[in-house]
């Protein structure tokens, strides 16, 4: 099946999509922020720059697009049906940088945490999600 857009159009359109400051992002900063977590924008001296970076849990955390970082099982992670060779290749590099970068942070003593994009419609979903994966890092506090 033939792409339905020009060249010119799909580069415009391509051209747009943004790699911070998205939907999916916004929505995990809110949550978090509404939790009373407070956290750091883009870290760029962290390897992969984490979207939010939680300094005080020494975890970043990395809201991923379930399209382009292939989240397994999601209807949103479906595979283009044009250039799939391209494609393959395209995502087969996304999940290899994830994965180096993730072990990078380890190595670097902190927690990479991942939410994907389906998992953020939901807001009271999105704040369960938050809770379970920052959250364990975070020893309770002794009651006086």
């Amino acid at each position: 099946m033939a792409d339905r857009l020009s060249p010119e159009d799909r580069s415009r359109n391509m051209a747009r999509i943004r790699s911070t400051g998205t939907a999916p992002e916004l929505a995990v900063r809110r949550a978090a922020h509404a939790m009373g977590l407070r956290y750091r924008l883009n870290r760029r001296d962290l390897p992969g720059t984490p979207d939010l970076v939680f300094p005080r849990f020494r975890v970043a955390l990395f809201v991923h697009g379930c399209f382009w970082h292939r989240h397994a099982g999601c209807r949103l992670a479906a595979t283009p049906k044009t250039r799939i060779e391209f494609w393959q290749a395209k995502f087969a590099g996304n999940t290899a940088r994830d994965a180096r970068q993730e072990q990078a942070l380890v190595d670097a003593g902190w927690r990479p945490v991942v939410i994907w994009e389906c998992e953020t419609a939901d807001p009271a979903r999105l704040a369960t999600i938050i809770r379970g994966r920052v959250m364990p890092a975070v020893e309770p506090e002794p009651v006086r």
